[in-house]
């Protein structure tokens, strides 16, 4: 006799993460437009957060003007774009697991130090299945 498997139930994985994204105004000009530091700070940040770094590239916009960077994690991602001729940065940090994106950002905060700061904080997950 053939005996048929039973469904059996599918584990139930909630993959979750947690997503900063920073308006940091009022930075020092200078702070805002070398590839090469802002890379060294955003990988700092991420290991800091107990996070692993995959990846990076870093693009400037030329002579007094800002930078485009992303450092790839196994958790996710930090990205930031400059603007030194505003002393403006918009950071986005997004880690999974148990990486921890506050203490990547105290980093960049630490450094660049801006006069202020305005963060959105966004937990992503998908909607709980029923």
């Amino acid at each position: 006799m053939k005996r048929e498997a039973l469904p059996q139930a599918a584990a139930v994985h909630q993959p979750a993460g947690t997503h900063l994204l920073a308006d940091l105004s009022g930075i020092a000009a200078e702070k805002l437009g070398n590839c090469a530091e802002l890379e060294a700070l955003l990988r700092s940040a991420a290991e800091a957060a107990h996070a692993r770094v995959l990846f990076s590239h870093f693009h400037g916009f030329g002579e007094g003007q800002g930078v485009t960077g992303v450092v790839l994690l196994a958790e996710s991602h930090i990205s930031i774009h400059t603007w030194p001729e505003c002393g403006f940065a918009a950071a986005d940090i997004f880690m999974c697991g148990s990486a921890q994106p506050e203490l990547a950002l105290t980093i960049i905060e630490t450094a660049l130090q801006p006069a202020s700061s305005r963060i959105n904080t966004v937990r992503r997950a998908p909607p709980a299945i029923s």
